[in-house]
């Protein structure tokens, strides 16, 4: 018997739940699949949000022949087994068939540059259509030549709006407090809530708060590890850090580590960590986990455990100001509050006579304690 959530998967963009964005009237996913546009492409997002669901669809509206495999397992091989003996046509993807082959690849991340190298002249070609699937920036895990040829379309955590047009799909009577109830501890996640319905009805027959509690905590139905919990443990570890609590930090490092999470993703982590909550009270922190992040790289595990341990280490104990991070938010507000202000022409640069006749002035003193910003915003403070 099929799960709950792939008997109830929209099969249609008129059933698709979230991403308006994307599938909105007049937006590029939804031009796509009615346009019947063949591409390659990669969607990035949380567990849960409809990238699998979002393949189908599109390989169904243009009629191709649809292949899933999760990079975790696949391999060459398995490229190798739907590439077969075919030839390509004149119509760029289309094989001697008449439809054209898409590969679903989920996790995309997880495919190693030579996997990536041996694919790349496949979609090159047409021979194959690539949708990658990702909860990992593809900027970082996708090879160059490979990400050039594929758009990628970032999706979002659903709304609580959203969520509750997604329980309301299963046809589960619950009272409003467990659906909300629910829909807080999925956070975004249509996948989990689903099956955290499924299993509390199956378990416990009656949908309340008390036994959706019961069904979360049993362990046997704990979501897998790239699921819920792989965002709850890296929150906790970033957290933890934060706190400056090097224990917590250890412990939640270890558990990833013991679940066999990338060790890339955690060091990433780190270095954004370093500027965000470290910053200016210790700018060597930046240093150290860029460092760390080398280490990863050229070492891997299990050894860069250690060099990963010396690094939350380092991190925690480390003074915390996000005063640069703030300072960079509250400019950002003001970028997209006026738009293009005009640079003061006193700092603008003066090449010609006509210019410098403008009033361009080529200005760059040291220590000038006359603002630089545009006039409208001279008076403000971002740094403290």
């Amino acid at each position: 018997m099929e799960p709950l959530a792939a008997t109830i998967r929209p099969t249609s963009l008129a059933e698709f739940v979230g991403q308006e964005h994307l599938v909105g009237e007049g937006k590029p996913l939804r031009m796509a699949i009615e346009g019947k546009h063949l591409f390659s492409f990669i969607l990035w997002g949380p567990p849960g949000v409809g990238k699998t669901t979002l393949a189908r669809i599109y390989a169904k509206a243009l009629d191709a022949e649809l292949f899933e495999l999760s990079a975790v397992s696949a391999g060459k091989e398995d490229i190798r087994r739907i590439i077969g003996e075919s030839q390509v046509s004149g119509v760029r993807g289309q094989v001697s068939g008449g439809k054209p082959k898409v590969l679903f690849l989920d996790e995309i991340h997880r495919f190693n540059k030579a996997q990536q190298d041996f694919l790349l002249p496949y979609v090159e070609s047409g021979q194959l259509t690539l949708i990658g699937a990702t909860t990992e920036n593809p900027s970082f895990e996708v090879i160059p030549a490979l990400l050039s040829r594929c758009r990628v379309f970032v999706l979002k955590e659903l709304s609580d709006m959203e969520m509750v047009r997604v329980v309301e799909r299963t046809g589960m009577k619950m009272s409003d407090e467990a659906r909300d109830w629910l829909i807080s501890m999925a956070n975004g996640d249509a996948r989990q809530a689903i099956t955290m319905l499924e299993n509390t009805a199956k378990f416990y027959k009656k949908i309340t708060v008390e036994n959706l509690m019961n069904t979360l905590q049993n362990k046997m139905l704990r979501f897998d590890k790239k699921g819920e919990e792989h965002y709850n443990t890296i929150s906790a570890f970033i957290k933890s850090m934060r706190a400056s609590q090097a224990d917590a930090a250890l412990y939640y490092l270890s558990r990833m580590i013991d679940a066999g999470e990338d060790p890339k993703f955690i060091a990433r982590r780190m270095v954004i960590f370093a500027s965000e909550d470290i910053g200016m009270a210790m700018p060597t922190a930046l240093v150290v986990a860029n460092e760390v992040f080398k280490a990863v790289e050229m070492i891997g595990y299990p050894e860069c455990a250690i060099n990963l341990a010396h690094g939350v280490v380092y991190l925690s104990k480390a003074p915390k100001s996000r005063a640069s991070y703030d300072a960079y938010n509250q400019a950002m507000e003001d970028v997209k509050k006026y738009g293009n202000l005009p640079i003061p022409l006193r700092i603008r640069n003066a090449p010609t006579k006509l210019m410098k006749d403008l009033g361009y002035k080529n200005g760059s003193q040291k220590y000038d304690t006359e603002s630089y910003l545009p006039d409208e915003i001279k008076e403000h403070k971002y740094y403290e």
